[in-house]
């Protein structure tokens, strides 16, 4: 095993990372034999820096590592857009932090980001993994468009939406659940008597109707999205660096992290790659086609967020029905976690001894903590316990014919946050290669919104059938009758049930003999 481990293991000392591959079932001949496609990827990921359309279904190019590396952009224009951005948001954060910008009842205490998706998962995971209570300013995220987590939010910031600064983030302006976190959030400060532009930041593409909205309402400040940026690679965009620099973290470091990392995966060299080397390791271990769903292990509880972040990244990414070709191919790759050593008391028995239908990947943090700390026994501390659970649980799964990846990092910096990043991001591009998708779209995603606006009306139609059905009120037969929908009974029938379990609606049910001859009325 330390042979192999010896062969397998590779150190990257510009990034503060180390990559054991030691502990996955593969030989030198599986690697020669997936060589050429692992080729042709790095060509493809070449190509892309330099501004070929990545994304052939929306004919756009795909420009995230321009972000922190402007010098790429294939436009001089684009370079000067990404630089004057990051300038900009370096002046913004100053003059927060001074207090030359500030709220309607005193200098900014709290930064309220609404958003979803690729717009809350990165700037969540940053937040988490490099926050603390020195912070310049405060987290919140609304994130969903539950009202209930919405209230809760709006209670943590309490009496202090006169010091909250609202970052809103949409490219197209049109995202409901971001529009109704906004809308959501101007009446919480209306109720307090304040004004909600006075307090509002938007993040979005130029001339989108949050742009316009933004302008009209004369918010604070407006910052770019770009066409070429999608949602979930858009953390070192305005997106996460102006969140991040808000709270007062090293942008600077993590776009260093970030670009030393691209320089790293673009070597040809399968050995001085670890996008490469993960990438391959993906595609063998599931057979190329995601056999195989991937299990995030941060060993530290500031990473705890990461594989959330990552399941959006992958998983959209990934997770296509056709191939560039058209053929249907139905590709993923499956992502959960938590943190360890959290989950040896979860879900590890199942790891080792159940369904050997995954893959791990632990992420090991070399550095315990800034203070010395105490000893928990003679000689030890907690964090030799977290680094022993690691290295045992990893050695127990290896015994029981399970495979890992272990990814060693010095310490959760934003340099090294800024790496991870880069490396999730690279890995997953060329692993799209390798197996002919494209990792740019997401149609899954847009199918769902339609169906989504097509509850919202149908719900409409539903309360329009029970305010004119009388005292005597109808059953879901009768509602759809009088809808004119006679296949939509059982999202009638959920509508219904959701109406009468919120008292403000003013709808009641009348139970049947049975769930489905009960009767809904308007009071």
């Amino acid at each position: 095993m330390w042979a192999r481990f010896q062969k397998y293991y590779s150190e990257f000392p510009t990034l503060g990372l180390a990559v054991d591959l030691s502990r996955m079932r593969f030989d030198d001949a599986a690697l020669s034999a997936i060589d050429s496609k692992v080729r042709r990827a790095l060509d493809g990921m070449a190509e892309l820096e330099r501004g070929a359309i990545a994304n052939p279904d929306e004919k756009r190019m795909v420009g995230h590592y321009w972000l922190r590396n402007p010098a790429l952009a294939p436009k001089p224009e684009i370079a000067r857009e990404i630089e004057t951005t990051i300038d900009s948001i370096r002046d913004f954060a100053h003059k927060v932090h001074s207090g030359a910008i500030r709220g309607a009842r005193g200098p900014f205490r709290n930064l309220l980001l609404i958003g979803i998706g690729g717009s809350a998962l990165g700037p969540q995971f940053v937040s988490h993994a490099l926050g603390g209570p020195g912070d310049k300013l405060r987290f919140w995220a609304l994130d969903n468009t539950d009202p209930d987590g919405m209230d809760r939010v709006f209670a943590g910031i309490g009496a202090e939406a006169g010091q909250t600064l609202c970052v809103v983030v949409s490219k197209s302006g049109g995202t409901k659940e971001t529009r109704n976190g906004m809308l959501e959030t101007q009446a919480f400060y209306s109720r307090q008597g304040l004004e909600f532009a006075d307090h509002a930041v938007a993040i979005t593409q130029a001339g989108s109707e949050l742009d316009r909205y933004a302008a009209e309402q004369r918010w604070i400040q407006r910052f770019p999205m770009w066409d070429w940026v999608g949602g979930r690679t858009s953390e070192l965009s305005a997106v996460g660096l102006l969140p991040a620099a808000l709270q007062g973290f090293d942008i600077t470091a993590m776009l260093a992290g970030a670009r030393a990392c691209d320089e790293i995966t673009r070597s040809r060299d399968f050995k001085s790659n670890p996008a490469a080397q993960l990438a391959a390791m993906w595609f063998l271990v599931g057979n190329g086609k995601g056999d195989k769903s991937m299990v995030v292990l941060p060993y530290k509880d500031r990473l705890e967020l990461f594989s959330r972040y990552l399941q959006q990244l992958v998983m959209e990414s990934l997770g296509k029905e056709k191939d560039l070709d058209g053929n249907t191919v139905h590709q993923g790759l499956t992502v959960f976690g938590n943190k360890g050593s959290t989950d040896q008391h979860a879900y590890i028995q199942q790891l080792r001894d159940g369904r050997a239908d995954f893959f791990v990947v632990f992420i090991e943090v070399l550095r315990h903590r800034k203070d010395p700390g105490i000893e928990v026994e003679p000689g030890v501390t907690s964090g030799d316990f977290l680094t022993g659970f690691l290295l045992g649980t990893r050695e127990a799964l290896y015994e029981s014919d399970r495979t890992s990846i272990t990814l060693t990092i010095d310490d959760v910096s934003p340099f090294t946050v800024g790496v991870l990043i880069a490396l999730f991001e690279r890995a997953v591009g060329l692993y799209a290669s390798m197996i002919n998708i494209n990792a740019y779209h997401q149609p899954g995603v847009e199918a769902g919104k339609k169906a989504a606006a097509g509850i919202v009306t149908l719900k409409q139609r539903v309360v329009e059938a029970l305010a004119s059905g009388g005292r005597t009120g109808m059953t879901i037969d009768q509602i759809a009758e009088r809808i004119g929908s006679p296949d939509e009974l059982e999202m009638i029938f959920k509508i219904c049930e959701c109406l009468a379990a919120n008292p403000f609606c003013g709808i009641v049910k009348v139970r049947g003999k049975d769930p489905f001859t009960s009767v809904y009325r308007k009071v």
